[in-house]
């Protein structure tokens, strides 16, 4: 290990979307870094595939399903003593509205309220293990509108789930912010990183994205390896040179965001208006 770099032999490291891209990808750099890894997707096989290949544990959950995130969340209580990284890395782009088995928007409810939920649900084991939170987020932020009247976006057209994309994003941003105010002095730390285009199975049902990729014959986006590149950095670094609640653009800190994504109601509300609608 370099110097400034966390020991994480014996460590336990959770990381959502697992199963393919830049989260396998990250999954297998941090085991090789001695961790624990706890793979978690939704397809049996190239998540047991993963699992596997990082000598750590397959866990199911479709986030479709409120009730398998709430499953997994005490699966992962039941094996783990502690839990040092949890990686919300898990969700996408869905190119057609449609809602959850719970009744959401899909985008919302994968991007935002399963990652809420589950981090919540694994708050004490985290922070017991003055541990860190990090989420996948994305530029797209920059597009995101966000209706707290209308969270499902029931008044908005759905335009391809490009605007959904943007504005969970954002909502991941503001909930990394409000996680950190919320913590602060607890020894848990939080952090949001955009990891740059990463050319995976992101998009691969929407028009535009397939028609992109097309053009570029398949070279658009960087690798799953670079886009984990700061999923892994603030994983496995003791101090990354910047607070908690800081949203990096790939390993730089303080990516860019339209003004709302630092406004600290417009946080505090959504996180109250977040736990209702999952139950906490």
């Amino acid at each position: 290990m370099t110097e400034g770099n966390k020991d994480l032999d014996g460590a336990t490291i959770v990381i959502t979307g697992a199963s393919s891209g830049l989260g396998r990808a990250a999954a297998v750099a941090l085991a090789d870094r001695g961790a624990e890894i706890a793979v978690v997707g939704r397809n049996p096989e190239r998540t047991n595939a993963v699992a596997a290949q990082v000598g750590g544990r397959m866990f199911l959950a479709d986030f479709d399903r409120l009730d398998d995130v709430r499953r997994l969340a005490d699966d992962l209580l039941t094996v783990y003593d502690h839990i040092d990284v949890l990686a919300n890395n898990g969700g996408g782009l869905v190119s057609k509205r449609g809602l959850s088995e719970d009744g959401h928007e899909r985008t919302f409810q994968h991007n935002h309220l399963a990652p809420f939920l589950l981090t919540n649900l694994l708050l004490t084991r985290l922070t017991a293990a003055n541990g860190r939170v990090i989420s996948t987020a994305s530029a797209a932020n920059l597009f995101g509108k966000l209706d707290l009247d209308d969270l499902d976006r029931t008044r908005h057209v759905y335009a391809g789930g490009w605007r959904a994309y943007g504005t969970s994003k954002l909502e991941t941003i503001l909930f990394i912010e409000e996680l950190a105010r919320r913590t602060d002095g607890t020894g848990i730390d939080a952090f949001a990183f955009h990891p740059g285009l990463v050319s995976t199975g992101f998009g691969a049902d929407s028009g535009m994205f397939r028609f992109a990729q097309f053009l570029s014959r398949g070279s658009l986006g960087i690798s799953p390896e670079q886009g984990a590149a700061p999923l892994i950095h603030l994983a496995s670094t003791e101090d990354v040179g910047a607070p908690s609640g800081t949203y990096f653009d790939g390993l730089k800190p303080n990516g860019r965001t339209p003004a709302v994504a630092h406004d600290e109601e417009v946080a505090a509300r959504l996180w109250t208006r977040s736990t209702e609608l999952v139950g906490l």
